[in-house]
């Protein structure tokens, strides 16, 4: 009982010291894609937005500092990475978004067979202004995601590009070191049965500036990439629609969170978002719906349970356009918004508290400002 009261002081402490530190909102609108990832970097005041083929950076007061625009591809879920720089999933494929991106760029529409997947890096010390370009000004740079393009290629798993991004720890080995997980989009399909598990891979990065990252250049698709992943997981959470919209480590929780657009197989709960302990150690097995073993991981034992199916998860309405935990319960969660009228498009970048409850596992900050 005593170490119950002793966190829950410690949490009030350390909300009084968020309260003074960082705003309970930021709000970027005008924007004609809608909201895919968010990222904070706290130590340097700046908020990160993605908005399909725009990349904005921000001050803490919501204040536009720089942009980057004529984006190649579908900018998609966002992480800090330990160097300082922005990682995000970068999607050159043959679908209705990548076909207007490439007419509005003048660049010629991409087949099924060359669709191709980034994880693109954004050194962020240099956005400076509005309307910088990711191949004249040198901003970003690109590593391809090569097993993903294979498995997109067969259709494998469902799999549709990626989407979902985070570092964290490598799972099940007791090590701080940080490793970049990127996570699969999963076809919507209940007329298939390969398609009920996420897929996240897993890299060493130490070596990718060296021998993989690649200058922007428009009009090309290079694949320089590593060949594998340095592990592929498997989870079981039933089918979702596109798969892993954000994905996020909490380092307070210990977990890599999972927000996804909800599936609508009737024999899953079809939550909204999922999460693993990254404490546990793989079990190779054949994930349901596979006659195949691969690594499999569990979820984590707490939120809502359907017996039926096995799966655990939460009910929460954001999350899917962006999630970024701040490592002590408190998270910016995007909110996102279209105008029906005008169909522009905005994100509220909200501070929650995490409480893990089935039904309410986030709460808004109480310390959020009444006229917001």
């Amino acid at each position: 009982m005593r170490r119950l009261f002793a966190f829950a002081a410690a949490l009030l402490v350390g909300a009084a010291a968020l309260a003074a530190e960082l705003p309970d909102s930021l709000y970027v609108g005008g924007r004609d894609g809608h909201v895919q990832g968010i990222a904070l970097d706290r130590g340097k005041g700046y908020m990160y937005f993605s908005f399909t083929s725009s990349f904005i950076k921000t001050d803490l007061s919501g204040r536009i500092v720089g942009t980057i625009n004529r984006i190649q591809g579908h900018l998609g879920a966002m992480t800090l990475g330990p160097d300082g720089r922005v990682y995000a999933s970068l999607e050159c494929k043959d679908d209705e978004i990548g076909q207007g991106i490439a007419r509005r760029l003048g660049v010629g529409n991409l087949s099924h067979d060359q669709a191709v997947f980034y994880v693109a890096i954004i050194d962020v010390d240099r956005i400076n202004r509005l309307g910088m370009d990711p191949e004249t000004d040198g901003v970003m740079t690109t590593v391809c995601i090569r097993e993903a393009v294979k498995d997109y290629a067969g259709s494998t798993y469902g799999c549709t590009g990626i989407d979902g991004i985070t570092f964290a720890p490598l799972v099940g080995s007791g090590s701080k070191k940080p490793y970049l997980y990127v996570a699969y989009g999963i076809r919507g399909d209940n007329s298939r049965t390969d398609n009920d598990n996420q897929v996240i891979l897993c890299y060493d990065i130490r070596n990718w500036k060296r021998r993989y990252e690649t200058p922007v250049v428009f009009g090309t698709v290079p694949d320089n990439g590593p060949a594998k992943p340095l592990h592929k997981y498997f989870i079981h959470t039933g089918n979702t629609t596109w798969g892993v919209q954000n994905m996020a480590y909490d380092a307070a929780t210990g977990r890599i969170y999972l927000a996804v657009y909800k599936g609508k197989k009737p024999q899953y709960p079809n939550y909204p978002l999922f999460s693993f302990d990254v404490a546990q150690k793989p079990v190779k097995a054949c994930p349901p719906g596979l006659n195949e073993k691969q690594e499999m991981l569990q979820l984590s034992a707490d939120g809502l349970l359907d017996e039926a199916s096995g799966v655990r998860g939460w009910d929460f309405k954001w999350g899917s356009t962006g999630l970024c935990p701040l490592g002590d319960g408190f998270w910016y969660i995007s909110e996102n918004h279209k105008d029906k009228a005008s169909g522009i498009q905005s994100c509220t970048a909200r501070l929650y508290r995490w409480t893990g409850e089935g039904s309410k596992p986030f709460v808004v900050s109480q310390y959020e400002k009444t006229d917001n």
